[in-house]
C-alpha cells in the first residue's frame, strides 16, 4: 500500500492541565529529548517544527482551538520505522503515561497517510486525514496502526 509513498502522521491531544501547570512538568521535560530520539531515528525525515507547531497550538481560530493541545506532525519513511521509534524507544515511557498528561477524551488523536516523498504536509492537510478517517474509517486515504500492521503483514 505505500510502496513509493512516505507515511505521515499525526497525533494530538489536549492536556488534562496547562502547559505552566507542575503536574504537566514530567511531559514537558521529556519533550526536546523525544523529538531528538526522533529526530536521529532511522527512517525519520521531518517534523514540523516546535515554533510552526505552537502557533497552530496557540491560535484560537486554528485547527485545534485549544491552547492545551500538544500535537506532532511528522514524516517517515515506513511503518517499521514509524513504529520502531513509538514502541521502542525512550518515546514508549511517555506514551505509557501519556493518561497521566492527557484527558481520556480527545487522547490518543492520531492518524496515518501515505504522502509523496518530499511532501511536508499541513497541519490543515492531517486534520482533514484525521476528519475523514473519523468518517470513513480506515481507507488507503487515511487509517490507523490496526489498518497499516495488517496491510504490512500481507505483504510477502
Amino acid at each position: 500500500m505505500l510502496e513509493g509513498f512516505h507515511l505521515a502522521e499525526l497525533n494530538f491531544g489536549v492536556l488534562k492541565y496547562g502547559w505552566d501547570d507542575p503536574r504537566t512538568q514530567g511531559f514537558i521535560d521529556g519533550l526536546d529529548m523525544v523529538n531528538a530520539v526522533a529526530a536521529r531515528s532511522d527512517g525519520f525525515i521531518w517534523r514540523m517544527s516546535d515554533d510552526d507547531m505552537d502557533a497552530a497550538q496557540n491560535d484560537p481560530a486554528g485547527v485545534f482551538g485549544d491552547p492545551n493541545t500538544a500535537a506532532t506532525l511528522s514524516v517517515w519513511r515506513d511503518y517499521a520505522a514509524l513504529h520502531h521509534f513509538v514502541f521502542n524507544t525512550i518515546h514508549k515511557r511517555f506514551f505509557d503515561r501519556r493518561r497521566e498528561w492527557f484527558d481520556a477524551v480527545g487522547n490518543s488523536n492520531m492518524v496515518l497517510w501515505p504522502v509523496s516523498p518530499g511532501h511536508r504536509p499541513s497541519l490543515v492537510e492531517g486534520m482533514d486525514r484525521f476528519h475523514h478517517w473519523q468518517r470513513h474509517g480506515d481507507t488507503e486515504t487515511a487509517f490507523g496502526w490496526a489498518f497499516l500492521k495488517e496491510s504490512q503483514a500481507e505483504r510477502p
